[in-house]
Protein backbone atom coordinates (compact mmCIF):
# COMPACT_ATOMS: atom_id res chain seq x y z
CA UNK A 1 0.00 0.00 0.00
CA UNK A 2 1.35 3.43 -0.92
CA UNK A 3 1.80 6.08 1.75
CA UNK A 4 -1.01 8.12 0.21
CA UNK A 5 -3.32 5.10 0.38
CA UNK A 6 -2.33 4.56 4.01
CA UNK A 7 -3.21 8.15 4.90
CA UNK A 8 -6.43 8.01 2.90
CA UNK A 9 -7.51 4.90 4.79
CA UNK A 10 -6.60 6.43 8.14
CA UNK A 11 -8.36 9.73 7.47
CA UNK A 12 -11.47 8.01 6.13
CA UNK A 13 -11.58 5.78 9.20
CA UNK A 14 -11.14 8.80 11.50
CA UNK A 15 -12.52 11.71 9.46
CA UNK A 16 -12.43 14.22 12.33
CA UNK A 17 -8.89 15.00 13.51
CA UNK A 18 -7.67 16.98 16.51
CA UNK A 19 -5.43 19.74 15.12
CA UNK A 20 -1.95 20.51 16.39
CA UNK A 21 -2.01 23.51 18.73
CA UNK A 22 0.99 24.80 20.62
CA UNK A 23 0.59 24.58 24.40
CA UNK A 24 -2.78 22.85 23.98
CA UNK A 25 -2.61 19.44 22.31
CA UNK A 26 -0.16 17.84 24.71
CA UNK A 27 -0.50 14.22 25.84
CA UNK A 28 -2.89 15.13 28.66
CA UNK A 29 -5.29 17.00 26.40
CA UNK A 30 -5.12 14.35 23.68
CA UNK A 31 -6.03 11.69 26.23
CA UNK A 32 -8.99 13.73 27.44
CA UNK A 33 -10.21 14.30 23.88
CA UNK A 34 -9.96 10.57 23.23
CA UNK A 35 -11.93 9.84 26.38
CA UNK A 36 -14.58 12.11 24.86
CA UNK A 37 -14.64 10.28 21.53
CA UNK A 38 -11.74 11.56 19.42
CA UNK A 39 -9.42 9.09 17.72
CA UNK A 40 -6.72 10.58 15.49
CA UNK A 41 -4.72 13.44 17.03
CA UNK A 42 -1.68 15.53 16.11
CA UNK A 43 0.96 16.70 18.58
CA UNK A 44 1.85 20.29 19.30
CA UNK A 45 4.28 21.48 16.66
CA UNK A 46 7.89 20.73 17.50
CA UNK A 47 10.75 22.96 16.40
CA UNK A 48 13.33 20.99 14.45
CA UNK A 49 16.31 22.65 16.13
CA UNK A 50 14.99 21.91 19.61
CA UNK A 51 14.28 18.29 18.79
CA UNK A 52 17.75 17.76 17.35
CA UNK A 53 19.34 19.46 20.37
CA UNK A 54 17.58 17.01 22.64
CA UNK A 55 15.60 19.71 24.43
CA UNK A 56 13.54 18.17 27.19
CA UNK A 57 10.27 19.75 26.07
CA UNK A 58 10.76 18.63 22.48
CA UNK A 59 11.62 15.08 23.50
CA UNK A 60 8.52 14.96 25.67
CA UNK A 61 6.39 15.95 22.70
CA UNK A 62 7.63 13.02 20.60
CA UNK A 63 7.12 10.47 23.36
CA UNK A 64 3.90 8.64 22.52
CA UNK A 65 2.39 6.25 25.06
CA UNK A 66 0.59 3.09 23.99
CA UNK A 67 -2.78 4.69 24.74
CA UNK A 68 -1.83 7.84 22.81
CA UNK A 69 -2.29 6.42 19.35
CA UNK A 70 -3.03 6.97 16.55
CA UNK A 71 -1.11 10.23 16.79
CA UNK A 72 0.85 12.12 14.15
CA UNK A 73 3.93 14.15 15.07
CA UNK A 74 4.17 17.65 13.61
CA UNK A 75 7.51 19.37 13.09
CA UNK A 76 8.37 22.87 11.92
CA UNK A 77 11.39 24.90 10.93
CA UNK A 78 12.92 27.00 8.18
CA UNK A 79 15.95 24.83 7.35
CA UNK A 80 15.25 21.85 5.05
CA UNK A 81 18.25 19.87 6.28
CA UNK A 82 17.21 20.25 9.90
CA UNK A 83 13.61 19.39 9.08
CA UNK A 84 14.82 16.24 7.37
CA UNK A 85 16.85 15.23 10.41
CA UNK A 86 14.00 16.11 12.77
CA UNK A 87 11.63 13.97 10.72
CA UNK A 88 13.98 11.05 11.19
CA UNK A 89 13.97 11.56 14.97
CA UNK A 90 10.18 11.87 14.96
CA UNK A 91 9.86 8.71 12.88
CA UNK A 92 11.75 6.77 15.54
CA UNK A 93 8.72 7.25 17.81
CA UNK A 94 6.62 5.43 15.17
CA UNK A 95 3.77 7.92 14.95
CA UNK A 96 0.92 7.37 12.52
CA UNK A 97 2.72 9.79 10.20
CA UNK A 98 4.98 12.84 10.23
CA UNK A 99 3.38 16.19 9.44
CA UNK A 100 5.28 19.31 8.38
CA UNK A 101 3.84 22.62 9.52
CA UNK A 102 3.72 25.06 6.63
CA UNK A 103 0.76 27.01 7.94
CA UNK A 104 1.54 28.71 11.25
CA UNK A 105 1.01 32.42 10.63
CA UNK A 106 2.29 33.71 13.99
CA UNK A 107 4.97 36.32 13.18
CA UNK A 108 7.69 34.84 15.38
CA UNK A 109 7.38 31.62 13.34
CA UNK A 110 6.53 32.81 9.84
CA UNK A 111 8.86 35.82 9.80
CA UNK A 112 11.87 33.51 9.96
CA UNK A 113 10.64 31.35 7.09
CA UNK A 114 9.07 28.52 9.09
CA UNK A 115 5.37 27.66 9.18
CA UNK A 116 3.41 29.76 6.72
CA UNK A 117 6.66 31.49 5.80
CA UNK A 118 7.21 28.65 3.33
CA UNK A 119 4.28 29.99 1.30
CA UNK A 120 6.40 32.97 0.28
CA UNK A 121 8.45 30.58 -1.87
CA UNK A 122 6.36 27.56 -2.91
CA UNK A 123 9.21 26.07 -4.95
CA UNK A 124 11.43 25.92 -1.87
CA UNK A 125 8.54 24.48 0.10
CA UNK A 126 8.11 21.66 -2.40
CA UNK A 127 11.85 20.95 -2.42
CA UNK A 128 11.86 20.82 1.38
CA UNK A 129 8.91 18.44 1.41
CA UNK A 130 10.66 16.16 -1.08
CA UNK A 131 13.71 16.07 1.16
CA UNK A 132 11.64 15.11 4.20
CA UNK A 133 9.72 12.45 2.26
CA UNK A 134 12.95 10.81 1.15
CA UNK A 135 14.33 10.77 4.69
CA UNK A 136 11.73 8.61 6.43
CA UNK A 137 9.88 5.37 5.89
CA UNK A 138 6.59 6.74 7.23
CA UNK A 139 3.96 8.77 5.39
CA UNK A 140 4.71 12.50 5.33
CA UNK A 141 1.88 15.02 5.20
CA UNK A 142 1.83 18.81 5.04
CA UNK A 143 -0.46 21.28 6.80
CA UNK A 144 -0.61 24.66 5.12
CA UNK A 145 -2.82 27.58 4.16
CA UNK A 146 -4.34 28.69 0.87
CA UNK A 147 -1.61 31.27 0.29
CA UNK A 148 0.42 34.01 1.87
CA UNK A 149 -1.56 37.10 0.96
CA UNK A 150 -4.06 38.41 -1.56
CA UNK A 151 -6.26 36.17 -3.65
CA UNK A 152 -4.31 37.03 -6.80
CA UNK A 153 -1.38 35.11 -5.33
CA UNK A 154 -3.18 31.97 -4.11
CA UNK A 155 -0.93 28.99 -4.93
CA UNK A 156 -2.74 26.18 -3.14
CA UNK A 157 -4.07 24.20 -6.12
CA UNK A 158 -0.77 24.14 -8.00
CA UNK A 159 1.05 23.61 -4.72
CA UNK A 160 -1.09 20.57 -3.93
CA UNK A 161 -0.19 19.01 -7.28
CA UNK A 162 3.51 19.66 -6.79
CA UNK A 163 3.52 18.30 -3.25
CA UNK A 164 1.80 15.16 -4.47
CA UNK A 165 4.38 14.80 -7.24
CA UNK A 166 7.24 14.67 -4.70
CA UNK A 167 5.57 12.01 -2.58
CA UNK A 168 3.63 13.92 0.08
CA UNK A 169 0.96 11.48 1.25
CA UNK A 170 -1.74 13.91 2.32
CA UNK A 171 -2.51 17.61 2.65
CA UNK A 172 -4.39 19.58 5.30
CA UNK A 173 -5.52 23.02 4.19
CA UNK A 174 -6.44 25.78 6.59
CA UNK A 175 -8.68 27.81 4.32
CA UNK A 176 -7.35 31.25 5.18
CA UNK A 177 -4.25 33.08 4.02
CA UNK A 178 -1.28 33.56 6.28
CA UNK A 179 -1.98 37.29 6.48
CA UNK A 180 -5.53 36.61 7.64
CA UNK A 181 -4.36 34.70 10.68
CA UNK A 182 -7.64 33.73 12.33
CA UNK A 183 -9.48 36.73 10.89
CA UNK A 184 -12.36 36.63 8.46
CA UNK A 185 -14.08 33.47 7.31
CA UNK A 186 -12.37 30.32 6.09
CA UNK A 187 -12.97 29.88 2.36
CA UNK A 188 -13.57 26.15 1.93
CA UNK A 189 -13.79 26.57 -1.85
CA UNK A 190 -10.00 26.45 -2.02
CA UNK A 191 -9.93 23.07 -0.29
CA UNK A 192 -12.50 21.84 -2.80
CA UNK A 193 -10.37 23.00 -5.73
CA UNK A 194 -7.23 21.41 -4.32
CA UNK A 195 -8.98 18.14 -3.48
CA UNK A 196 -10.32 17.93 -7.03
CA UNK A 197 -6.83 18.46 -8.46
CA UNK A 198 -5.01 15.61 -6.70
CA UNK A 199 -5.38 11.93 -5.93
CA UNK A 200 -3.85 12.16 -2.45
CA UNK A 201 -6.29 12.75 0.42
CA UNK A 202 -7.03 16.30 1.51
CA UNK A 203 -8.34 17.47 4.90
CA UNK A 204 -10.17 20.76 5.34
CA UNK A 205 -9.45 23.00 8.32
CA UNK A 206 -10.90 26.30 9.46
CA UNK A 207 -14.30 27.22 10.95
CA UNK A 208 -15.31 23.63 11.68
CA UNK A 209 -16.84 23.98 15.13
CA UNK A 210 -19.50 21.27 15.31
CA UNK A 211 -20.68 17.98 13.87
CA UNK A 212 -22.98 19.85 11.50
CA UNK A 213 -20.07 21.96 10.28
CA UNK A 214 -18.07 18.79 9.67
CA UNK A 215 -20.81 17.26 7.54
CA UNK A 216 -21.19 20.46 5.54
CA UNK A 217 -17.43 20.87 5.08
CA UNK A 218 -16.98 17.42 3.58
CA UNK A 219 -20.07 17.80 1.40
CA UNK A 220 -18.90 21.15 0.05
CA UNK A 221 -15.25 20.29 -0.49
CA UNK A 222 -15.01 16.61 -1.36
CA UNK A 223 -12.25 16.29 1.25
CA UNK A 224 -11.90 13.03 3.16
CA UNK A 225 -11.66 14.56 6.65
CA UNK A 226 -11.96 17.69 8.73
CA UNK A 227 -9.39 18.98 11.20
CA UNK A 228 -10.65 20.82 14.27
CA UNK A 229 -8.47 23.15 16.30
CA UNK A 230 -9.63 26.23 18.18
CA UNK A 231 -13.16 24.93 18.80
CA UNK A 232 -11.66 22.08 20.83
CA UNK A 233 -9.96 24.48 23.24
CA UNK A 234 -13.28 25.44 24.82
CA UNK A 235 -15.06 22.19 23.94
CA UNK A 236 -12.87 19.04 23.98
CA UNK A 237 -16.02 17.12 22.99
CA UNK A 238 -16.20 18.65 19.53
CA UNK A 239 -13.85 16.25 17.73
CA UNK A 240 -15.74 13.26 19.10
CA UNK A 241 -19.03 14.95 18.21
CA UNK A 242 -17.87 15.44 14.63
CA UNK A 243 -16.53 11.90 14.41
CA UNK A 244 -19.78 10.19 15.43
CA UNK A 245 -21.76 12.57 13.25
CA UNK A 246 -19.64 11.70 10.22
CA UNK A 247 -19.26 7.97 10.81
CA UNK A 248 -22.58 7.03 12.41
CA UNK A 249 -24.88 9.93 11.72
CA UNK A 250 -25.43 10.45 15.44
CA UNK A 251 -25.90 13.74 17.23
CA UNK A 252 -24.62 13.70 20.80
CA UNK A 253 -26.14 15.85 23.53
CA UNK A 254 -24.31 19.03 24.44
CA UNK A 255 -22.07 18.78 27.50
CA UNK A 256 -23.60 19.95 30.75
CA UNK A 257 -21.99 22.30 33.22
CA UNK A 258 -21.24 19.25 35.36
CA UNK A 259 -19.51 17.65 32.36
CA UNK A 260 -17.37 20.75 31.92
CA UNK A 261 -16.39 20.84 35.57
CA UNK A 262 -15.47 17.14 35.45
CA UNK A 263 -13.28 17.56 32.36
CA UNK A 264 -11.44 20.53 33.84
CA UNK A 265 -10.85 18.56 37.03
CA UNK A 266 -9.51 15.63 35.00
CA UNK A 267 -7.09 17.84 33.07
CA UNK A 268 -5.93 19.53 36.25
CA UNK A 269 -5.33 16.23 38.06
CA UNK A 270 -3.44 14.77 35.10
CA UNK A 271 -1.24 17.85 34.73
CA UNK A 272 -0.42 17.95 38.43
CA UNK A 273 0.46 14.25 38.34
CA UNK A 274 2.65 14.70 35.26
CA UNK A 275 4.27 18.08 35.97
CA UNK A 276 4.01 18.69 39.69
CA UNK A 277 1.76 20.87 41.84
CA UNK A 278 3.09 24.23 40.68
CA UNK A 279 3.66 23.85 36.94
CA UNK A 280 0.72 21.45 36.61
CA UNK A 281 -1.67 24.08 37.92
CA UNK A 282 -0.06 26.72 35.72
CA UNK A 283 -0.32 24.80 32.44
CA UNK A 284 -3.94 23.89 33.14
CA UNK A 285 -4.88 27.57 32.99
CA UNK A 286 -4.83 27.37 29.20
CA UNK A 287 -7.97 25.22 29.52
CA UNK A 288 -10.02 27.75 31.49
CA UNK A 289 -12.23 28.34 28.39
CA UNK A 290 -13.82 24.94 29.08
CA UNK A 291 -15.58 26.33 32.16
CA UNK A 292 -15.26 30.08 31.58
CA UNK A 293 -18.79 30.65 30.20
CA UNK A 294 -20.23 29.33 33.46
CA UNK A 295 -18.12 31.42 35.83
CA UNK A 296 -18.57 34.98 36.97
CA UNK A 297 -16.03 37.43 35.61
CA UNK A 298 -14.36 37.60 39.01
CA UNK A 299 -14.12 33.81 39.34
CA UNK A 300 -12.82 33.51 35.78
CA UNK A 301 -10.04 35.98 36.47
CA UNK A 302 -9.26 34.23 39.74
CA UNK A 303 -9.02 30.82 38.05
CA UNK A 304 -6.42 32.16 35.62
CA UNK A 305 -4.14 33.01 38.54
CA UNK A 306 -5.09 30.41 41.17
CA UNK A 307 -1.75 29.18 42.55
CA UNK A 308 -2.78 25.80 43.96
CA UNK A 309 -4.80 22.79 42.88
CA UNK A 310 -7.23 23.19 45.78
CA UNK A 311 -7.89 26.84 44.99
CA UNK A 312 -8.45 26.05 41.32
CA UNK A 313 -10.83 23.20 42.18
CA UNK A 314 -12.82 25.41 44.52
CA UNK A 315 -13.30 27.98 41.77
CA UNK A 316 -14.26 25.35 39.18
CA UNK A 317 -16.96 24.02 41.51
CA UNK A 318 -18.60 27.43 41.35
CA UNK A 319 -19.29 27.07 37.63
CA UNK A 320 -23.05 27.09 37.17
Amino acid sequence: MSHAATIAALWRRSPAILAPMEDVTDAVFRRVCRDLGAELCVTEFIRAEQLLAGARAARRKVTLAADDRPTAIQIYGANPDLLMEAAMVAADARPAYVDVNCGCWVPRVARGGAGAGWLRDPAKMVAMAAQVVRAVDLPVTVKTRIGWGPESDMPIVDLARRLEDVGVAGLTIHCRTALQGHGGAADWRWAARAAAAVAMPVTVNGDVTSGDDAVRALAETGCVAVMIGRAAVSSPWVVGDALVRLTRGEVRPAPTVADRRAVYRAILAANVAARGPVFGVRVTRRHVPIVAPHLTEADRRALYVAPTEDEALALVERAA
